[in-house]
This record gives structure tokens, sequence and C-alpha cells, in this order.
């Protein structure tokens, strides 16, 4: 079948629509090239076996033959042609370009929606729309063109604040693109405990030590008050104690996968932590991870005195260690990404180009860019654009099996 609508124009647009084979794209170029015309543009895409290749020509005053030509190859592989006027190359091309993710678990069609439809008041328009994962999470990318970055973004963590869904927008083109920074928190981020909760069991005063976080939490106490009155509540443990918390850490599912993929990118990743260096830093050199910043403990006779040694890390700390980290790399801030739940992590967030809230405390996810309420932290990827495909197959590259999701998205 053929359509066409060419007349008094200087361009053709060539559009082939139909079950996807082998051999189609190359079919409708050789009938095109055996009459002559310049490519000004090419695309195609497949979609559930549906094919839809499309080319803007630049027809050399032979609309006539091309035409013909393309009908051809649409009868003989039974497939639907269109030719109609091209715009040419004189249409400038969008601004405002950006991605923005969207994650869930799963993807409601009405959380979706309701984000289409913010993006379109916002006045801007969705030239693409991908799929990054099925699993452990349902993930999206919208490539967008007529977008405020800034004001899109914070159109829609509005959105995603009311809603069950995750998402992040970044620029597009070049901003994307190239190495990155990437600090994560430690505690309830990469490993699913609280290291000063662990300590305290074996102390004998987790009720102390719970009482001290809970005053913290109100803001009776700052962070470093309150971290001096918990390791104080730890003098006299043995030192022995703090490596047997070490052995019984669990890493967050995913973390493996996020920093595995992340190395092979060429990102630098670093760790910076409220906690302490004797839990983070075995962590970090198993992990491969460049940078540890963490408070440490003060050992006397084998014993936690019950002091913290040196500069307590704090709030302020970590947004300070993310920019000598970005500096240590030669990365702009734009190109840092920080991880992180409380908020001790607000600063740090605030300063990065893309700061996550993971599983985080509502004051933390409404301050920051995006938020991930799922437990795989791998999810993070999907939100810088790395599909899961990418990512196993490059595990597959190097002999890794990806580890299958915890639990089956409904």
């Amino acid at each position: 079948m053929l359509e066409q609508t060419t007349a008094g124009h200087d361009s053709l647009h060539v559009t082939l629509t139909g079950e996807d084979r082998p051999g189609v794209t190359n079919a409708l170029l050789e009938a095109l090239a055996a009459v002559g015309a310049d490519v000004l543009d090419l695309e195609q895409i497949v979609i559930r076996g549906h094919l839809t290749l499309s080319v803007l020509l630049d027809p050399r005053e032979r609309s006539g033959a091309l035409v013909a030509a393309a009908g051809e190859v649409g009868h003989r592989l039974g497939m639907r042609a269109r030719v109609r006027a091209g715009a040419g190359q004189t249409r400038d091309r969008p601004s405002g370009r950006a991605h923005v993710v969207v994650l869930g678990h799963p993807l409601d069609v009405a959380d979706l929606a309701s984000v289409t439809e913010r993006i379109a008041a916002h006045g801007a328009n969705i030239d693409r729309i991908r799929r990054l994962s099925h699993y452990p999470v349902t993930a999206v990318e919208l490539d967008i063109s007529g977008a405020e970055v800034g004001r899109l973004r914070h159109e829609l963590a509005a959105l995603a604040a009311t809603r069950r869904v995750d998402l992040a927008v970044a620029p597009a083109g070049l901003a994307r693109l190239g190495s990155r920074v990437v600090v994560m928190d430690v505690d309830s981020t990469l490993i699913q405990q609280e290291v000063i909760e662990m300590l305290a069991a074996r102390a004998g005063c987790e009720a102390e030590v719970a009482d001290v976080t809970e005053r913290a939490m109100r803001g009776e106490l700052d962070f470093a008050e309150s971290l001096r009155a918990r390791v104080a509540l730890l003098a006299g443990l043995d030192v022995e104690m703090v490596e047997q918390v070490r052995a019984d850490i669990i890493l967050t599912p995913g973390a493996r996968t996020l920093v595995r993929t992340l190395k092979r990118l060429g990102d630098t990743i670093a760790l910076v932590s409220g906690g302490f260096a004797e839990i983070v830093e075995p962590l970090a050199q198993e992990l491969g991870i460049d940078h540890v910043l963490a408070n440490r403990l003060e050992v006397a006779d084998g014993r936690l005195t019950g002091r913290v040694a040196g500069e307590i890390v704090d709030r302020a700390g970590k947004a300070q260690a993310l920019r000598h980290f970005a500096e240590l790399a030669g990365v702009p801030l734009s190109r840092t990404v920080a991880i992180g739940d409380g908020a001790n992590d607000l600063d740090m967030l605030a300063a990065a180009g893309l700061g996550i809230a993971f599983n985080a405390k509502p004051l933390v996810r409404a301050q920051a860019d995006t938020a991930v309420n799922v437990p795989y932290l791998d999810t993070v990827l999907f939100l810088l654009g790395i599909t899961r495909e990418d990512v196993e197959d490059a595990d597959a590259l190097d002999g890794i099996r990806t580890p299958a999701p915890l639990v089956t998205p409904r």
C-alpha cells in the first residue's frame, strides 16, 4: 500500500511500516539507490516486532521515480509505504533537551500518565520512549525537548512526592556523558544495617543508644553531639566485637552490581560515612571502591575508649568530601552523584549534580533531586540511563551471573 503527498516540496520523507524481518532496510535503500538521492536523515525502530523505517531524502529532482521505488518495495514486502513532503534541514533542533527516567515496582499506568501530563503542562514534548529495565523494577526513559530542566525537575519531584513513583530528570547531550564521581552513604544505603546499633547490641546498651538517636531526631542534639554520646556508651567493648560486626554486615541488594558497573564505565566511587572506618575501609577494599571518609573509633589496650579519634565526619564534612573527590578526579560537580538516606546526607545531596534519596526519611526525599523507594541499589543505574540489558551483557562477557531479583515485580 502506498500513500503519497509530495507536490511542491524539495525533500521527500519515505516511511516503511510493517512486520519486521531481516533485509527490510537493505531492500528499501537498494531500491532508492537505484534511482539516486541524498540521505538527509535516517531513523528506524522496532516495537514488539513492528518496524518503522524512516528516510528523509534530497530527491535530486527525481521525486516520481523515488515514490515508485518506495511503493514497489512496500508491495513486494507486504508493508505500508508512505511518501510525503519532508521537513528538509531548515527546522532547528528543539532546545531544552532532557531525559526523564520513571521507575515503578510495579509501574502503574496511572502514575506514568500523571508524569506525561505534567510534561505536557510544562510545554515540553516527548520525542522518544524506551524501556531500561523490567526487573527488579520497571524503568522507562523519556527523551524530552522544549524543557527547562531545573523547573521540570522541581515540578516532577513534587509529583513523585504525591504518588508511588520514582523519577529523575537529567540534561541530555554531553552533560550526561563522560566519567562521574559517585559518592554513597554507607549505613542503610550501601549496607542494610546501622553499625552503631550492631555495636550497641554487643555492648549491651541498645536501649541507651536508641534513646540518644531519638533525641537527635527530635533536634535536641546535632549529629556530632549524638555520635559522641552514642560512642561513649561503647566504652570498654572488646575490639574483637568490631571484627564480628564487620563479618555480619549485609550489603543492600544490587550494591555489588552498582559498583561493578560504574567501575566498568570508569567512574570514581567513594564512601562517606558518619559510621566507622574500621567497618567501611575493609568493605571498600573488597568492592574496589576508590575513596573512603569515615569516623574512627579510639582504641586502647584492645578495647574501645568511648571516644572518636580525630575530626567527626558530619553533614558538612560529607559535602566537603564530595567536592574534594570531584576535584581529585577532575570532574565538575555537575558530573557527581550522591546517594544517601538521612538528614546527615542533605548537604551532600544538594551539592551533587544529582542527589538521590535512597529509601530515605520524608525530609530527605522532599529535598533531594530524586528518590528511590525500592530496596535495590542498582536501580540507581537506570536513573543514569544504563539499561538492565547493558548490565547483563557486560556481566556475561566477564563470566558473571547477574543476580535475579529477590521479589518478582507484579
